[in-house]
């Protein structure tokens, strides 16, 4: 089992495909798992990084508020155990939130950067209706039965009419969800994580190629946070996916994510790393 001691925590970490390294980094409370079908796209032409964030999956669960600045620290540790002098970061949700600390605090160490379904944070953030804040944040949640708490979260994810039509995926997101529950302490360190989060002023000194990209459907991460990110990060470019929410990126079914973020990756990853 691969375990990577990064920093003062243990991370569980997985790697997948062969080529220049792309670290993806998962949102609240998901373990590395959870966005299997992407990752999978993905390592057809990269050597996808995929570690358990604190607080999650395989990985150490120390009982302390979490920050995005923190988990960023776990990612370039993990990147010393692995040798890996720079890499291509992908960052969905709180992993978004993570990337760019990543992207701030070790500038030198990121070829490109992709921000899905993310914010700044702080005040500028554009917030989730309360109803939804009440679901995402409950801590009762992390009381149930794992496929129990993974099925309430799936009307803030995927549209009715998705999770119908896409049976499979759902019952792998959920599968997956229920091999390494996650505690409710790690909500509770994790929700610290969002909520002090704020790189607003911050993001014009990101000068890495940056794709941002959302869902015009997310209810999560609306995608006018995307907007602002984009508009922040000198040179980023901003794609909007018409008809799809903040579960996309763990699914995929139509493959425009990965189309998107291969074709980013593919002018960019590598022209970093000559120059």
């Amino acid at each position: 089992m691969p375990i990577a001691k990064a920093g003062d925590i243990n991370l569980y970490y997985e790697v997948h495909g062969k080529g220049e390294p792309l670290v993806l980094i998962m949102g609240y409370t998901l373990r590395g798992g959870r966005g299997a079908e992407l990752r999978d796209k993905l390592a057809g032409e990269y050597r996808v990084i995929v570690p358990d964030n604190r607080g999650t999956g395989r990985s150490d669960k120390p009982e302390m508020p979490y920050t995005a600045t923190m988990m960023a620290g776990d990612v370039a540790g993990l990147l010393d155990v692995l040798e890996i002098d720079t890499a291509n970061v992908f960052g969905y949700s709180m992993g978004g939130q993570i990337a760019q600390e990543f992207a701030l605090n070790y500038p030198d160490r990121l070829n490109s950067l992709i921000l899905a379904a993310t914010s700044c944070g702080g005040p500028r953030a554009v917030l989730p209706t309360p109803e939804d804040m009440a679901v995402f944040f409950n801590p009762e949640l992390f009381n149930m039965p794992p496929e129990e708490a993974s099925r309430a979260w799936l009307p803030l994810l995927w549209s009715e009419d998705f999770v119908q039509k896409n049976p499979a995926i759902i019952d792998r997101y959920v599968a997956i969800a229920c091999e390494y529950p996650t505690p409710q302490q790690t909500a509770v360190s994790q929700q610290n994580a969002l909520m002090t989060h704020d790189t607003y002023d911050r993001l014009l000194n990101i000068k890495a190629p940056t794709l941002v990209i959302v869902g015009t459907e997310d209810r999560l991460m609306p995608c006018e946070n995307s907007k602002l990110l984009a508009s922040r990060i000198p040179g980023a470019e901003l794609v909007m996916i018409d008809n799809t929410a903040h579960g996309v990126f763990i699914g995929d079914p139509t493959d425009k994510v990965s189309k998107t973020v291969l074709d980013f990756l593919r002018r960019y990853s590598t022209a970093r790393a000559k120059n």
